[in-house]
């Protein structure tokens, strides 16, 4: 983000859109843009990107992997990407999504990788899949420090619900701080690929469910289930175990009304992640605070890693509100 005072006006480029307001409208406005990086990893580490791909070391294993965001050049030749990729990812020409992974010798097809913050310490196992995945996004790491410390602050046994969940980086940061996890994703396989995690992190007590995460919402509500934390993650499209289908467009503004139902009104927090090209943080502030109301505080913007070439990657949005 970057904005220039001109006498009453702000200019700000936001994300490649512009805005003008007037010194009043953003005092009203109160925003709280910020682009956050993970700065306590220790496992991960972004080398290269250019070229619509990434070059990235998870633990000793070093990747390279599609990325559409990656719109310049690279800054290693494509030779020395080769040498230092022990796993390069090479799309199939039939499928937008899917591909195969070419690998060394030695590059193992499942490992670990650590992440620790205050008292949490985090292991989870990744793997490669047909979807260039490797098994966690490592920029959410600057959510799940978020999520510990809410979950410290409301306290022992918060009700924290996470929905397409995937492997569980956040729920094992809410369990971690001591919270009574739902853990929700309509992939079977995923869910057993989280319990793995949960269970190489020494924790244990967190609740799967193998669901449609808008179907689930519905039924809670109907129960009158309350709960102080949630957390969403949605793809653009999806499909639940019995083929529901999921449109981010068509199904968003359901999702987070039901979910505004269920969030308890004081001591709580939500967190929103957007990954889909073209959706910003100022969309997401609008859709939760007009469907799920106020807050005590919010925070929202970009997550971003800088390779070591100083080239800075966008890999999503996010919107945050807490309640005291």
């Amino acid at each position: 983000m970057g904005c220039m005072v001109a006498g009453y006006f702000i200019f700000c480029e936001i994300e490649g859109v512009y805005y003008l307001y007037t010194l009043i409208e953003l005092k009203k406005h109160d925003m709280n843009i910020k682009l956050l990086t993970p700065s306590h990893w220790t496992d991960y580490e972004l080398i290269d990107s250019g070229a619509f791909e990434k070059l990235e070391r998870f633990g000793k294993q070093v990747i390279a992997r599609p990325e559409p965001q990656a719109i310049w050049n690279k800054s290693l030749s494509d030779a020395e990407w080769m040498q230092r990729a022990d796993a390069y990812f090479r799309k199939d020409k039939q499928s937008e999504e899917r591909g195969e992974w070419i690998c060394k010798p030695k590059m193992p097809q499942q490992w670990f990788v650590n992440y620790r913050f205050g008292e949490m310490n985090l292991r989870m196992r990744l793997g490669l899949t047909s979807f260039k995945h490797v098994g966690i996004f490592p920029e959410q790491a600057e959510n799940w420090d978020f999520i510990y410390d809410e979950v410290k602050r409301v306290g022992e046994g918060a009700r924290v619900l996470n929905l397409f969940a995937y492997t569980g980086g956040a729920s094992l940061a809410a369990k971690s701080a001591g919270a009574d996890v739902t853990h929700v994703d309509s992939v079977k396989p995923v869910v057993t690929w989280s319990r793995e995690n949960m269970e190489a992190s020494g924790l244990d007590g967190i609740r799967w469910i193998v669901d449609d995460a808008l179907k689930f919402v519905r039924r809670e509500v109907k129960r009158g289930k309350k709960y102080d934390g949630i957390i969403l993650d949605p793809p653009a499209y999806g499909r639940g175990p019995n083929g529901e289908k999921w449109i981010l467009q068509e199904n968003i503004n359901e999702l987070i009304s039901l979910c505004g139902q269920l969030l308890e009104s004081s001591h709580s927090f939500l967190v929103l992640n957007l990954y889909s090209m073209g959706l910003s943080a100022l969309l997401a502030r609008s859709v939760v605070r007009q469907l799920v109301g106020d807050c005590s505080g919010e925070q929202f913007g970009e997550l971003y890693f800088t390779d070591s070439f100083g080239k800075a990657l966008p890999l999503g949005v996010y919107y945050r509100l807490w309640r005291e």
